[in-house]
């Protein structure tokens, strides 16, 4: 049988009239729905009840940050595919009282026990993907109870106790996450604990069926019983210790003890007269950064959404940016970056020039991979104006693998994104942190909150950040309509799992369905190479105040399971 090469299916394919959800009186063809107005509160996750229960809590007296650990708890039980209390967790929150911005930096390192060395003397070129070498220490836990300290106001046993009550009486499992739960158990299976814990009979929960985790339940009475310790020194932190060892791994009592997160300065990026505001490293959200400044150089208000000029300019823009990603962004313990310098307009000018408005790029050095992952992302307003951007993460979908007996719940396998090169920023080093992928965002515009928002996917993340910028300062679509909007994704790894490596070849541009043939083609003619892809779009959810009259407008993404709801 002859294979069809991908450009010509993808040709076929966008040849065909493509079919329509419905047909809308009101805004954009491709949206999927209304923005969600409410004048008090307002919580956009990527599962209903999970938005439902942030809504509550600040019913009940909670801030903003009590709904928004709330909710993350929740998801962690009804969408272990993407996060748990294994993972590690960023946030940016606008504080009214102060009237600005405190980030928080919640990722743990790698254990001190393991080495370099140890991986070359054990045959490791790379750090595997799943099982116990790439687990660092979660730091979610420890995040939560930082801003809780800060910002919260109910006790944190009155925040977790929604997600207990359904770890013990049991949710239905929605469409997309009963998929991805489907995708993981062949792969997790083999790991000590997971299918004990996480399958029904050895299988996936399927849609609509329930799913309860008393395990989960009882780990997390404990932590809002006893506080912070009682995960990272008591006796969640000892079966741990013993689940390691007895399983080939290197994550140790004192490694946990060890460990603390850190409160960091918000960078920012003004985009058109709108400030654009991420963490910096060793996440990537300065990426997004990068790749705004390079764009402020063009004059979209010429460029049509979705147009030939419009891809190819941002395809460009972004390897610029991932280039400098992949050589400078680490943890800054060990290796800082000259953050400043990247997010420069100077800077920006300056690599610019490297872009050829009629030619794709095939190689781009960096000046002067990072690529998998499922991880939820949520925000969520109170009544007083705070506004959390909260973004949690197990990293490959549902981690490691590694669950411990009676805990309920799995480890993330962060650590893979180390590499096993001397010298480099990212290598591994003990009681270090890896780069990543996961980060929340911020719009402000003359010093007042606008935008929290944040887009799921590994890689797609600064891509998707920057699109919504675009969308809704360029462009001029409502929040709903910037995250409908069709997306691009651009890969420029050479190896199938995206880790450190350089591109040589141009990479590859994923489209989705909403592009017009002709925007295909022309790419096509400047030496791009096109392709459908599955799934890599990522999943947005966005809460806006209107400055006039401070209501608050949510957004959830169509592609997954969620809802942006207010009150």
């Amino acid at each position: 049988m002859k294979v069809m090469p991908a450009c010509f299916l993808l040709t076929l394919a966008l040849s065909v009239p493509l079919a329509q959800a419905g047909d809308r009186i009101t805004g954009q063809a491709f949206a999927t729905r209304s923005e969600v107005y409410a004048p008090e509160a307002m919580a956009a996750t990527s599962h209903p009840l999970a938005t439902q229960v942030a809504l509550q809590v600040m019913r009940d007296g909670g801030t903003a940050v009590d709904a928004a650990i709330a909710a993350n708890a929740a998801l962690g039980l009804m969408e272990p595919t993407g996060n748990g209390i294994g993972g590690d967790l960023f946030a940016i929150v606008w504080d009214p009282k102060t009237g600005k911005l405190h980030g928080y930096n919640g990722s743990g390192r790698s254990p001190r026990g393991l080495s370099r060395q140890w991986f070359a003397d054990n045959g490791h070129t790379r750090i595997p993907s799943h099982g116990p070498l790439p687990v660092t220490v979660p730091g979610a836990v420890d995040a939560w109870f930082a801003l809780h300290a800060r910002f919260g106001k109910r006790t944190m046993a009155q925040n977790l106790a929604p997600t207990v009550a359904y770890a013990r009486k049991g949710h239905p499992v929605p469409e997309v996450i009963a998929y991805y739960w489907w995708r993981s158990v062949p792969v997790l299976s083999k790991w000590p604990g997971f299918t004990e814990q996480f399958t029904i009979d050895g299988r996936a929960p399927r849609m609509g069926e329930v799913w309860r985790n008393p395990n989960l339940a009882n780990t997390l009475e404990t932590i809002g019983a006893q506080g912070r310790d009682a995960f990272y020194k008591g006796d969640i932190a000892r079966t741990i210790d013993a689940y390691f060892k007895a399983n080939g791994g290197f994550l140790s009592y004192e490694d946990l003890a060890a460990h603390a997160g850190e409160w960091v300065e918000p960078v920012s990026a003004n985009y058109r007269g709108v400030d654009v505001w991420e963490l910096p490293p060793n996440g990537q959200g300065i990426a997004a950064l990068q790749i705004l400044n390079l764009l402020e150089g063009y004059d979209f208000s010429k460029i049509a959404f979705g147009s030939t000029e419009h891809v190819h300019l941002f395809v460009e823009a972004k390897k610029l940016a991932f280039a400098d990603r992949a050589r400078w962004y680490a943890d800054p313990a060990f290796h800082p970056a000259p953050v400043a310098r990247l997010i420069s307009e100077a800077y920006a000018d300056e690599r610019r020039a490297l872009i050829d408005p009629a030619r794709a790029a095939k190689a781009v050095d960096a000046g002067g991979p990072l690529n998998q992952g499922d991880t939820i992302y949520m925000t969520v307003a109170d009544k007083d104006g705070m506004m959390v951007s909260l973004i949690q993460s197990n990293y490959r979908g549902m981690g490691s693998g590694m669950a411990p007996p009676g805990l309920g719940f799995i480890f993330q396998d962060r650590g893979e994104q180390f590499v096993l090169k001397a010298g480099h920023p990212n290598s591994f080093e003990p009681g270090k942190r890896p780069f990543h992928t996961i980060i929340p965002a911020f719009l402000t515009r003359d010093g007042k909150p606008w935008v929290s928002f944040g887009l799921m996917g590994g890689a797609m993340q600064p891509q998707g950040h920057a699109q919504i910028v675009m969308n809704l300062v360029d462009f001029g679509m409502n929040l709903q309509e910037a995250g409908d909007a069709p997306r691009i994704q651009h890969d420029g790894s050479t190896e199938p799992d995206g880790q450190l490596v350089e591109m040589t070849d141009g990479g590859v541009v994923n489209l989705e369905s909403g592009f017009a043939y002709e925007t295909v083609r022309g790419l096509m003619r400047k030496g791009h190479r096109v392709e459908f892809a599955d799934g890599p779009y990522g999943g947005y959810q966005a809460i806006a105040r209107d400055p006039a009259t401070g209501m608050y407008i949510g957004a959830s993404e169509s592609r997954k399971d969620g809802q942006a709801a207010g009150y």
